[in-house]
């Protein structure tokens, strides 16, 4: 068959991720280990067994479904990181939004197909496929013949030479609880702050972790007013008062594929020696956000919630966040 022969040419790497039950045997040992634990604590055992074989077999099912279609190489989630992805490989992720995000952010723009393996028990909005529809989509995808939509990333590039990508957010803190002391300089505007960290999101984060926090912000912001503690707290002015940008609200959804980022400060506190007048702003391609870090020690940038990976960022060293020079491609 021409066209058989033709497709097996395609590389294709499937992302599988591990299920809570094999997170739970790595930790305890055994299943039996496993489930005595569970039970003690007052869970239902049996949702993470039938989660398990379920995406057991979606993991099966899809080996079958796309070795039909090309070379196969399945890769567990935790290797992402230091694989080396070729640039015609087309990559299918079997698993929940986040572990969609945490593989995008490796690719150099090849498509991206997020396949949800149990409809029923994940939503995923980056999951528009099942493994049903893998036989009839990767042809497609091969020619080029399928929509793909692209996704801006966030960049943060380090004085030193490393850098880290974001899908939905970048996390610049610190490692503990305790406050986050670093200079910030957006625009002619510089502070020196101490917080609980700055969350820079993209158009895609703009439903997470960015709208949870601009809530927050709201509801603090109202309820405090109606106290009579507005001007108590610093908030009758300023940066405080401004209104978020343009697209940015609570209830907005940001294009994925939006030419700006989005920066917030957590909880920034004034003092004699640190301000809290640049909170919130919008960073632009010719307009990044500078951080320094005044942190001795547990400085860290971390990216779509994966704190394992991450960058040292201690005291001296310089952060600048800005939008990366390359772009998702989610297949829809």
């Amino acid at each position: 068959m021409s066209s058989g022969g033709q497709v097996s040419e395609n590389k294709i790497v499937l992302v599988k991720r591990k299920t809570r039950l094999e997170e739970l045997v790595v930790r305890y040992n055994t299943v039996q280990q496993a489930q005595f634990y569970i039970e003690r604590l007052g869970a239902d055992f049996s949702d993470y067994i039938s989660e398990d074989l379920t995406y057991r077999q979606a993991v099966e099912t899809a080996v079958i479904e796309l070795s039909a279609l090309g070379r196969v190489q399945v890769l567990e989630r935790q290797h992402v990181p230091n694989f080396i992805f070729g640039g015609e490989d087309t990559v299918v992720v079997l698993g929940q939004d986040g572990l969609v995000a945490n593989t995008l952010k490796y690719l150099q723009e090849q498509p991206l197909i997020g396949v949800n393996p149990d409809p029923q028990r994940w939503d995923g909005v980056l999951l528009p496929f099942t493994v049903k529809d893998l036989r009839l989509l990767l042809p497609e995808v091969f020619r080029s013949r399928r929509q793909v939509r692209e996704v801006t990333l966030a960049k943060a590039e380090l004085n030193d030479g490393q850098s880290l990508y974001g899908v939905n957010d970048l996390f610049i803190g610190r490692r503990t609880h305790v406050s986050a002391r670093y200079l910030l300089q957006h625009g002619a505007a510089a502070e020196q702050q101490s917080s609980s960290g700055i969350i820079v999101s993209t158009g895609l984060g703009s439903t997470g972790w960015l709208r949870s926090v601009l809530a927050g912000a709201a509801g603090v912001t109202r309820s405090a007013a109606g106290l009579g503690l507005a001007a108590a707290a610093g908030m009758s002015g300023g940066a405080a008062g401004r209104e978020p940008a343009a697209g940015a609200g609570t209830e907005s959804r940001l294009a994925w594929d939006d030419p700006n980022l989005y920066f917030t400060v957590r909880e920034p506190f004034p003092s004699r020696t640190t301000s809290a007048g640049v909170v919130f702003g919008r960073v632009s391609g010719n307009e990044p956000l500078r951080i320094t870090s005044q942190m001795p020690e547990d400085g860290v940038i971390f990216s779509d919630g994966v704190e394992s990976d991450f960058l040292a960022f201690n005291s001296g060293v310089e952060a600048v966040i800005g939008l990366a020079e390359k772009r998702g491609r989610l297949v829809v």
